[in-house]
């Protein structure tokens, strides 16, 4: 159903150069075939002192006003990513004492996404300007040891991510900005990656830990050996071309690092580890 009548529906090609205005946490206005076409949120119409209807629809709502004259609204509905509940469960089961979600969405549609995900803590209606200073107030309350990690793919979340201890983006869909902002990018959209990213990374810290304590012994053992008269040239060779070998084989651990799978059966999604 088409909310303005047809000869005022937007297209690029008549859009007229420099009467664009955006307004930052409002909407957008424009001139088109020389009508003023207004685009936007409560706040918007409130500001254009338009009479508008309100909207108790889940999602995101946009007021549509021409010349000053009201003419509909449209309802954005987000779609939850699929195995986002499974997600955050397995961050959880992964040590992950806390998760907060930051949206500019409103209130009623934050809240519902967020209990339906399982979201411990929901911030609504922030601008980009107010998801830095929540991650300021969150980067003040944390230990001292504790990091903080936001995940983003909008251009909006380039500030938070460059901010943040640890910015994760979702690089499929996201925006270049957010990937250049971020520490680590996703290359799958998917949310249980971020919990597969931290236990692959737990498991290479362990290997490389490993490996520093076993070629450091066996290091220090030849050298004391040495230093009594026992080792011999083969044990020195063992000590250098040994170790180094038995590192990579050690190493290639990693490649079966264990992960987090959705086996689907006749009635649940169920989260299936998956076995080195």
């Amino acid at each position: 159903m088409s909310l303005v009548p047809m000869q005022f529906r937007l297209t690029s090609s008549r859009l007229k150069s420099g009467v664009i205005d955006e307004i930052s946490g409002h909407g957008v206005k424009a001139a088109v075939d020389g009508h003023i076409v207004a685009v936007g949120n409560d706040k918007l119409m409130k500001q254009m002192k338009i009479s508008y209807v309100p909207c108790h629809s889940m999602g995101t709502i946009l007021h549509v006003a021409v010349d000053g004259r009201y003419a509909g609204h449209i309802v954005i509905s987000d779609v939850i990513k699929p195995h986002t509940r499974q997600a955050i469960a397995a961050l959880k089961r992964n040590g992950i004492k806390q998760t907060v979600m930051l949206t500019g969405d409103t209130r009623r549609t934050a809240e519902n996404i967020a209990k339906d995900v399982g979201v411990d803590q929901v911030y609504s209606e922030l601008l980009p300007a107010d998801k830095v200073n929540k991650v300021e107030q969150l980067l003040a309350r944390k230990g001292e040891k504790e990091k903080l990690a936001f995940v983003g793919d909008g251009i909006n979340d380039a500030p938070v991510l460059t901010r943040a201890d640890i910015g994760i983006a979702m690089g499929a869909m996201g925006s270049d900005a957010a990937i250049e902002a971020a520490d680590v990018v996703l290359m799958d959209d998917d949310p249980l990656q971020i919990a597969n990213a931290i236990l692959l990374s737990r498991k290479c810290l362990r290997i490389v830990y490993e490996n520093i304590v076993f070629a450091l012994g066996i290091k220090f053992l030849c050298l004391g050996l040495r230093a009594v008269g026992i080792a011999n040239m083969w044990f020195a060779i063992f000590a250098d071309v040994g170790v180094m070998i038995l590192a990579i084989l050690n190493a290639i651990r990693a490649l079966y690092a264990p992960s987090v799978s959705i086996k689907k059966d006749s009635r649940k999604m169920v989260l299936q580890p998956q076995s080195e």
